[in-house]
């Protein structure tokens, strides 16, 4: 059984989608398949993965990003995987195991102008076209917007387990806490679409401090952190298992030099084949390892094929 996981916070600009982008190649690196579904309307890391001419491609047509599986429908999930994602500008493949089903601002329409016919949320849609590919991974992440509105439903239902990226301020806070209250009304409202064999709702499992300024002290938002997670531990609305991962992420310019390259830091950092572990590659690369510890069941996870 694949790993499924979101990435979510109710507060937007917590480096969420740097950090499962990395965090995602990271765990291909280490020989890990991977899905990385982007429900972002913002598209980052589609276009950080595919580069700006791969994407404005897909953008000016459309056919191959996710809202198509929902507008005009005839697409589905298999479809529209990009193997392989990352590549160089002569097609040499950078980073096998890591794929992306990309999207595009269209996306934006699934909360506003989407009707199904069959009266089905879309969230149900989705689950059954994922069902058809999840076998071949060992890991699927869903990159998800600041809310549970349709696109987040989507990466929330379909999910496991949900990691909280935060950075070491007030308004991460606030956001989590709006997170957890948002996150079990949706679970309460989608309980009846939920079949055995889908295994249990998503429940927060962790929180990932991440771009942390030089300078910061962390330890106080750290620990106010820790006590809202243990209130709602005590409150059974997150995982009893839940916890504040060990690894944290550092702020650090290659990051943003990064994405401008439109490749993930473990392909641009200079000191990766050094082994030099003190920067933020290492970070990430901790995230990654602490990801694949991080269950309260064991994962029995066969070799994927394609």
């Amino acid at each position: 059984m694949p790993r499924k996981i979101s990435f979510l916070n109710y507060k937007g600009g917590v480096g969420k989608t740097s950090l499962i982008v990395n965090t995602a190649a990271c765990l291909a690196q280490r020989g890990k398949r991977v899905l990385l579904f982007d429900f972002d309307t913002q598209s980052n890391a589609s276009i950080w993965l595919m580069r700006l001419d791969r994407w404005n491609k897909l953008n000016a047509d459309g056919s191959g990003a996710l809202y198509s599986i929902f507008e005009p429908g005839r697409a589905r999930v298999k479809d529209l995987i990009v193997r392989d994602v990352l590549e160089s500008k002569t097609g040499e493949k950078l980073l096998p195991g890591l794929d992306l089903v990309p999207t595009t601002f269209n996306l934006v329409d699934l909360e506003s102008e989407y009707r199904n016919d069959d009266g089905r949320p879309a969230y149900l849609l989705f689950q059954e076209q994922l069902a058809e590919v999840e076998d071949d991974y060992d890991f699927i992440l869903f990159d998800c917007p600041p809310n549970i509105l349709r696109a987040s439903q989507c990466g929330v239902f379909g999910s496991h387990e949900i990691f909280v990226p935060a950075n070491p301020d007030a308004l991460s806070l606030i956001g989590f806490t709006l997170l957890v209250e948002k996150l079990h009304k949706f679970q309460a409202l989608s309980a009846g679409f939920r079949e055995a064999s889908m295994g249990p709702a998503a429940q927060v499992k962790g929180i990932v401090m991440n771009a942390i300024k030089t300078g910061t002290d962390i330890e106080v938002p750290r620990m106010r952190m820790q006590l809202r997670l243990n209130q709602f531990k005590s409150a059974r609305r997150v995982a009893p298992t839940a916890r504040i991962f060990d690894a944290q992420v550092r702020d650090a310019m290659v990051v943003r030099r990064a994405v401008a390259l439109g490749l993930p830091v473990n392909l641009v950092a200079q000191d990766a084949q050094a082994g030099d572990t003190d920067n933020v590659l290492g970070d990430y690369r901790r995230v990654a390892d602490e990801l694949i510890q991080f269950s309260d069941t064991p994962h029995t996870l066969q070799p994927a094929t394609r």
